[in-house]
């Protein structure tokens, strides 16, 4: 997510990012409002179902899923001590937390009710994702991710620089739209995450666990960047945020 004078956030070390945003309750934009919302556009999800949580980071969503459905969740992560974080929080038997790679998932076909991704999808592709998932939902099963969007079809070069650096596949709210259905899947509802997801649910709190990190690791070039980079795309949030965000897209298996 930067432009040719920064390191992207891929490169650097796996064991700093895992530090740093674990010590967040949500490691992208999100907000309990907001995966409630998208829960309502689905059937009842009751002790029969389950739920597929692909890269539910330290489980602010599965969370959510877990109070609000009585389903059966299965929730997927990169990083084992994201993984760790969700196992100690104790939230009962429902949830079965395990490190995965949401790239080469080794799922049962046909095992899912409904496959909910938020923030994460960007990390196989949108299309990818939704391909590729397909097959682990029932028949006429739910999927329902976010995804960084495009809100405008102009905007300003250092915007668009910024995430065609950080996400060259990003499209349009139509595009994507056409992507799910010709993955296979008919459209339910989409809607835009709400400002209060980036700032107060996400950048806010970071200001605070930047602080600590960089206590943590005085004088750690590497540790300053990524705080740097963090800090360098909130403040772009705040300058263009009117021309992109995450939205959600939600569709049917056909």
């Amino acid at each position: 997510m930067n432009d040719s004078q920064q390191s992207n956030i891929h490169d650097f070390d796996f064991s700093l990012i895992c530090e740093y945003f674990s010590s967040l309750h949500r490691q992208g934009p999100g907000s309990e409002k907001s995966t409630a919302k998208a829960l309502s556009f689905l059937p009842p999800m009751g002790a029969d179902k389950r739920i597929a949580d692909i890269g539910c980071g330290t489980g602010a969503s599965t969370e959510v899923l877990h109070r609000l459905t009585e389903a059966q969740i299965v929730a997927v992560d990169l990083f084992p001590d994201f993984i760790n974080h969700l196992k100690n929080k104790n939230l009962g038997n429902r949830i079965d937390a395990q490190a995965g790679d949401m790239t080469q998932l080794t799922f049962a076909d046909e095992t899912f009710d409904a496959i909910w991704s938020e923030g994460a999808i960007y990390n196989i592709g949108f299309g990818k994702g939704l391909s590729e998932w397909r097959r682990f939902l029932k028949p006429g099963g739910i999927i329902a991710v976010t995804d960084a969007s495009w809100l405008t079809l102009d905007r300003p070069s250092e915007i668009a620089d910024f995430w065609q650096e950080a996400y060259p596949s990003i499209t349009d709210i139509a595009s994507n739209i056409r992507c799910m259905e010709k993955a296979g899947y008919r459209m339910i509802a989409t809607f835009v995450l709400p400002e209060d997801c980036w700032q107060e649910n996400f950048y806010h709190p970071a200001r605070r666990a930047q602080e600590i990190f960089l206590r943590n690791h005085p004088d750690n070039p590497i540790a300053e960047e990524l705080v740097r980079n963090q800090r360098r795309e909130a403040a772009l949030y705040q300058k263009y945020h009117q021309y992109y965000g995450y939205v959600w897209y939600i569709g049917k298996k056909l």
